[in-house]
C-alpha cells in the first residue's frame, strides 16, 4: 500500500485521519514528537518519534518509507500561549514546517495536504469568511500558520511542491467507534472542557469573555465533526494525487453556535448540569468565526454530514466515557 507521511499522527486530528487512511487503503506513517499526542493513539501503520526541526531524523523517514504525500497536522495550536510565548510557535510551527518541506522537496515528495485554520483571518466580525478573505491574524498562532501557507507557494513557485490548504474551523467530536478522540493536556477546547465539568473530572467551566458582541454575550464559532474534516483530507490527498493546482479550501459548516449554545446542547444530550463560572476575555479570541464558503463542497466534493451539534457532542460525550488515554 501506498504510505503517507503524517506529522502530528498521534493527536486528535492526526490519529482520526490515520484511521480514515487506512480504510482508504493507504499506509499512514505517523511523526510526532509525544509532546502533545499519544502513542496509544497510533493504531493503523508505522510510528516514528521525532521533531519537525530535526533535518537528521525527518531525511532518515523518507528514505525509509517513500511517503508519496504528506499530511502535515503537527504544530502548537493554544491561542493564549501563543500570545504569551510567540517564540515557541515561530519557532515549532513555523521553522519546523521549513525543515519538513525542504526535506520533502530532497526527498521528491512533492504532495502536501496542510492542516491550516479560519485563524489566519483574525477577527472579522460581519464579513462573510471566505478562501479570498484579508489575511490578518491577531494571534501568533495564526500568524505562524499564515506563514507556512506562505512557505507552501513560495515552495510550489520553485520546486513544483503541490498542496492543498484546509483552514479549519473550529474541530469537535470524536471516532463515533471510540478507538481514537480527543484529549489534551491541558484541555483548552470547549466540547471536551463541558464535558470534564458535567462529570466532574474539574470544578466548573470558565466562560471566557461575556460582553462580546453577540445575542447571549459569548463568542461563536463554526464547529465541524472531526470525521469530516478528516474525509476532506483524504479528498485533499487524491486531489494533489491526481496532479490538480494547488487550492486552498475553508472547512465550516456556514453555521456559528455561541458558547452558552454548545453548554446547553450538551447539557441535554448528557442528562447533567455542567457548573459554569464567567471570566474575563483571552487575548487573541475573535468574537466571530463562521465560514461563508461552498468551495469544499462543490470542488472537493465534501460533504459535511456528521457536523450537527447533537453529533459532535455526543461522539465526544461516548469517547470521554470510554476512551481516554491516560486510563
Amino acid at each position: 500500500m501506498t504510505n503517507i507521511l503524517v506529522t502530528g499522527g498521534a493527536g486528535y486530528i492526526g490519529s482520526h485521519a490515520c484511521k480514515a487512511l487506512k480504510a482508504a487503503g493507504y499506509t499512514p506513517v505517523t511523526y510526532d514528537n509525544l509532546s502533545t499526542g499519544w502513542e496509544q493513539a497510533v493504531r493503523y501503520g508505522p510510528f516514528e518519534q521525532g521533531h519537525l526541526t530535526d533535518r537528521d531524523r525527518l531525511d532518515q523517514i523518507f528514505a525509509a518509507y517513500q511517503p508519496e504525500a504528506i499530511l502535515h497536522f503537527a504544530a502548537l495550536s493554544q491561542v493564549g500561549e501563543s500570545m504569551r510565548e510567540p517564540g515557541l510557535y515561530w519557532h515549532n510551527n513555523v521553522a519546523g514546517s521549513l525543515c519538513l518541506f525542504q526535506a520533502a522537496v530532497q526527498a521528491g515528495c512533492l504532495n502536501v495536504v496542510f492542516s491550516s485554520t479560519c485563524a489566519t483571518y483574525g477577527d472579522q466580525d460581519n464579513v462573510v469568511l471566505n478562501e479570498t478573505s484579508p489575511r490578518h491574524p491577531i494571534n501568533a498562532y495564526g500568524a505562524s500558520k499564515r506563514a507556512i501557507e506562505d512557505i507552501l507557494r513560495d515552495f510550489e513557485a520553485a520546486y513544483g511542491l503541490r498542496h492543498v490548504i484546509f483552514r479549519y474551523f473550529n474541530v469537535a467530536g470524536a471516532d463515533p467507534e471510540a478507538e481514537v478522540g480527543e484529549f489534551h493536556q491541558p484541555e483548552t477546547h470547549l466540547i471536551p472542557l463541558i464535558l470534564d465539568a458535567i462529570d466532574g473530572r474539574r470544578n466548573a467551566l470558565t466562560i471566557f469573555g461575556t460582553d462580546y458582541d453577540t445575542p447571549d454575550g459569548t463568542c461563536i464559532r463554526d464547529y465541524v465533526h472531526v470525521m469530516d474534516l478528516v474525509d476532506a483530507h483524504i479528498l485533499g490527498l487524491k486531489w494533489v494525487e491526481d496532479g490538480k493546482q494547488s487550492r486552498v479550501f475553508n472547512l465550516g459548516t456556514g453555521t456559528g453556535f455561541s458558547v452558552r449554545e454548545v453548554i446547553d446542547r450538551a447539557e441535554a444530550i448528557t442528562g447533567k448540569k455542567a457548573p459554569v463560572v464567567e471570566g474575563l476575555r483571552r487575548p487573541g479570541d475573535c468574537t466571530k468565526l463562521v465560514s461563508g464558503s461552498t468551495r469544499a463542497v462543490t470542488e472537493l466534493g465534501w460533504s459535511p454530514e456528521r457536523s450537527t451539534l447533537d453529533q459532535m457532542i455526543g461522539d465526544a460525550w461516548r469517547w470521554h466515557q470510554t476512551g481516554h488515554y491516560d486510563k
